[in-house]
């Protein structure tokens, strides 16, 4: 008991020291926010706020300490959402854990963002050339989780990014940590903290970026072919600091509350709360709201798209009497502010 009062505590003090960390001067200085961005449908269900509970696969673009509390030996995960419909945007993501060992896990995701086909433009046909070109967002993450004790796991992912059009294109990388802590009688109490994006600084560069012009020193008439550097820009680091305690109510009805506070480099501060109920860990309900620090209501016109309500639902059942494989299936819908929302679903299979 006195472990969860002083876990609380320095949660506390944790939440009270960072409170202020936003910056919503710097606010859309940043570039690749897509790393912001969730596929993974249990935990969009939470607003991504499942910090300090997140396990498994889905924990690689929250909080990489929760892969080693994959349920098995294998995890397979598929995800897809449509965003901020009806903009016809679509993120697909595949992830895979694998145990090695007796505490260390290993994790592998993919993502990509498929924005569609849009029109080429120019000066001249400012209505359009008649061709058209599909940016390409891709990100490839290599994940390793250890667990020490079934009480405190960390976790670290290095994950490649790649932004491109047809003759422009960007490349960087990007680290994310985690821990989890884990106590209570029946491990209800669960703490995380972890940090995302922390990478290089990314920049445009290919021949999208070059231009013919004339010889500049006028000696000689003759075109040259002029290359402009284009400005680097970071990515968008966040700091999550999340606690949740299960109530166990009986052997087959879980109903755990949680809590999580997000400190952004290039945003302001989001702070929110969730509810899940779980029947014999097969069929879940949850639900989410958050809200953005210091935002008033004369400047409401710069929240975030995601400041509101969540809400999700899970069925997994077990595919082998006695064992560990199951198979699930996730949906999540947020609401957004413009647009009308966006839609996940994922698939899980557990060997």
């Amino acid at each position: 008991m006195n472990k969860i009062l002083y876990s609380l505590l320095a949660c506390f003090l944790c939440f009270t020291t960072i409170v202020e960390a936003g910056n919503p001067d710097r606010q859309g200085e940043a570039g690749a926010y897509e790393l912001l961005m969730n596929p993974w449908a249990r935990s969009a269900g939470l607003h991504t706020m499942s910090t300090s509970m997140i396990m498994g696969v889905e924990a690689l673009r929250l909080n990489p300490a929760g892969l080693s509390r994959i349920a098995g030996n294998t995890e397979v995960l598929i995800g897809h959402a449509r965003y901020l419909e009806p903009t016809d945007i679509k993120m697909n993501a595949f992830g895979i854990g694998q145990k090695v060992g007796k505490n260390g896990t290993f994790g592998l995701s993919i993502m990509s963002l498929d924005i569609g086909e849009i029109e080429v433009t120019t000066t001249d046909q400012p209505e359009g050339t008649g061709a058209t070109f599909s940016p390409n967002f891709f990100h490839l993450g290599l994940s390793y989780a250890h667990m020490f004790e079934n009480k405190i796991s960390v976790g670290i992912t290095f994950r490649a990014i790649s932004e491109a059009i047809s003759d422009v294109s960007a490349f960087g990388f990007a680290l994310d940590a985690g821990i989890q802590y884990v106590t209570g009688p029946k491990d209800n109490f669960k703490f995380g903290i972890s940090l995302r994006n922390i990478g290089s600084r990314m920049s445009f560069g290919g021949q999208g970026l070059s231009f013919p012009t004339e010889n500049p020193d006028g000696t000689l008439s003759y075109d040259i072919t002029v290359n402009q550097r284009s400005a680097q820009f970071e990515l968008p680091s966040a700091l999550n600091i999340g606690m949740s305690y299960d109530f166990n109510l009986d052997e087959d009805n879980r109903f755990t509350l949680l809590g999580n506070f997000t400190a952004n480099s290039f945003a302001r501060d989001q702070l929110g709360g969730g509810v899940e109920y779980a029947l014999k860990e097969n069929f879940m309900l949850r639900a989410a709201y958050k809200v953005e620090v210091g935002l008033s209501a004369e400047r409401d016109f710069e929240q975030s798209v995601y400041s509101g309500l969540s809400a999700g639902a899970t069925l997994e059942v077990p595919t082998k009497k006695g064992g560990d494989s199951r198979f699930g299936i996730d949906y999540a819908y947020r609401a957004t502010a413009p647009f009308n929302g966006t839609h996940n679903f994922s698939v899980r299979i557990t060997l």
